[in-house]
């Protein structure tokens, strides 16, 4: 994986919602803006000033120069306290003493793998850290790991090549306090970090090349695969409860994930391997291009061709229509979320903007960060998705399922071709006004029934449209067709499947699989017709 320059999660975002404080470490990593999150929002509402997110002005949360930017939280448990054991090493793994005097096994190195359910054939996730080592040395033991990555990015060579890494854990969800407990470890900080310099080998494989990126789960680094001679990415958990946990429940989605797609089909992320060190979570992606965001914002937001964004919406929607068949919900989708498998580029002048503009030498995208990925039938936390691509079901607390993801990817394929986000806001209720803006009055069926009825009057959103917000709202927003740029066939179908993204009724919501049926779709199907042939046949489509 690689870097987003905007460093932003679904359930800590940072200026409502709460972000861990971020360090500068010795190689350095550049900062960026965060976005907001669900923890803190009530807590930090209506503190964001309003600007104009166009351009080089594109930015998500508030600026305050007197606090540092501030990394994401990942989803917090209810800490259990290790198992305490003899003083003594064991064949799977190495006892480490932990903050509360006891003893803890921590396996020392193991393959990405994932336990099965005897009697389900599916996955067991791990649920607490008490019987992780063990389960997550059944996992090591039965899910096979590629043998070689036939997408990771080796290459660093090329000028206008820049890598990145998603330095997000993904913040997941949880109804536990908020806080973990950390376990001494060899070489790490007061905040629960892996101290490391260039050149160190982990697992007595990989290599530490560089920083690529930080978060409030740990750090994010570049290695050299000695085994292979390839470059990985290689995500280092910190040494601190909660996060280990998260990153168990990752590893266990990556996992079967991984396992339903052998044959590399589609766009999702591969997880290569995982080992515990001292400790430390981690865990070895392949290495990627720049995230969708990333491109978009070092081309100054110069907004993907309707061409570009069919190419890789059809690439993201057969990955997430891939997650849905398997009962999963990947709850983060966003342009962050989202990166280049290679992102080349040749630069060219465009004689109608009168600059120079970079144009992509490959299309080909993948899926990342599934740290908040949630199977049907495990608990469903209230608030999920990062602010601007959560759905009015969330805000609303009505529950959700997959359909959330469908209208991430309605706003995703909206930024794509604007060049910037639609629901620029950091208040609930400003967001509701802001899609009641954009798409119409929110059913007063919907309303009705929600939890939040501090935002109802007489079954209508209680909004003044007189009110600065409301001048805000109506200043920067316009209804959807509106923002069409031509009237040619193949903007009219973008936007006819981007309103059926984007319906309040969850049960008119189109789904992923009829999506990739629409006609904006048609000239891919064309080409692709004898490989999705194949794909109905194996029922993998």
């Amino acid at each position: 994986m690689r870097r987003s320059k905007r460093q932003h999660s679904p359930v800590e975002e940072w200026v409502e919602d709460g972000y861990g404080s971020q360090r500068k470490e010795e190689a350095q990593t550049t900062k960026r803006p965060r976005r907001s999150s669900p923890v803190e929002e009530a807590e930090l509402k209506d503190t964001c000033p309003r600007k104009n997110h166009h351009g080089k002005t594109y930015e998500r949360c508030r600026q305050n120069t007197n606090r540092p930017h501030q990394a994401l939280q990942s989803k917090a448990r209810e800490p259990r306290r290790g198992v305490g054991a003899s003083d003594r090493t064991r064949a799977m793994g190495t006892l480490i003493r932990t903050s509360n005097g006891k003893d803890m096994e921590v396996p020392v190195c193991h393959s990405a793998r994932t336990e099965t359910n005897i009697n389900t054939g599916g996955p067991t996730r791990p649920q607490t850290l008490a019987h992780s080592d063990a389960h997550l040395h059944s996992v090591h033991t039965q899910q096979k790991v590629p043998h070689s990555s036939a997408h990771a990015h080796t290459q660093r060579t090329h000028s206008h090549t820049r890598s990145r890494v998603n330095s997000r854990s993904g913040s997941q969800n949880s109804n536990s306090r908020s806080g973990g407990t950390k376990r001494k470890s060899c070489g790490g900080d007061g905040e629960g970090h892996l101290v490391y310099d260039a050149g160190l080998l982990l697992n007595e494989r990989y290599e530490v090349v560089s920083t690529l990126g930080e978060g409030a789960f740990g750090k994010v680094v570049e290695c050299l695969d000695r085994n292979k001679s390839e470059r990985v990415a290689l995500k280092i958990v910190k040494n601190i409860e909660r996060y280990r946990e998260a990153a168990q429940s990752e590893i266990a989605v990556l996992g079967e994930i991984n396992s339903l797609d052998d044959d590399h089909t589609f766009a999702c992320v591969r997880m290569l391997d995982w080992f515990d060190h001292h400790g430390h979570i981690c865990i070895v992606f392949e290495l990627l291009g720049l995230s969708t965001f990333d491109y978009l914002r070092e081309n100054d937001f110069l907004p993907f061709t309707v061409e570009h964004i069919r190419h890789m919406a059809f690439q993201i929607f057969r990955a997430v229509c891939f997650l849905h068949r398997n009962k999963v919900t990947h709850t983060d989708l966003k342009p962050e979320n989202i990166l280049f498998v290679r992102s080349d580029y040749d630069m060219e002048y465009n004689d109608r903007l009168k600059r120079d503009q970079r144009t992509l030498k490959s299309l080909d995208v993948k899926v990342v960060d599934f740290g908040n990925a949630t199977f049907d039938r495990d608990h469903h936390p209230s608030l999920v998705s990062t602010r601007h691509y959560r759905a009015p079901e969330v805000i609303l607390d009505l529950g959700w399922n997959q359909a959330c993801d469908v209208w991430s990817l309605g706003c995703i394929l909206m930024e794509y071709y604007l060049g910037l986000t639609v629901f620029q806001t950091h208040d609930s209720k400003e967001h509701l006004a802001m899609m009641e803006r954009v798409l119409g009055p929110i059913p007063p069926s919907l309303l009705s029934k929600t939890r939040k009825r501090h935002f109802v009057e007489r079954e209508r959103l209680d909004w003044d449209e007189h009110s600065s917000s409301g001048r805000y709202v109506r200043k920067h927003c316009k209804p959807l067709k509106q923002y069409m740029q031509s009237r040619s066939a193949e903007h009219q179908q973008l936007f006819e499947l981007i309103g059926s993204m984007l319906e309040y009724d969850v049960s008119r919501r189109i789904t992923m699989e009829e999506a990739l049926w629409h006609p904006f779709f048609t000239p891919l199907r064309m080409i692709n017709s004898v490989f999705l042939h194949w794909l109905l046949i194996q029922g993998r489509f």
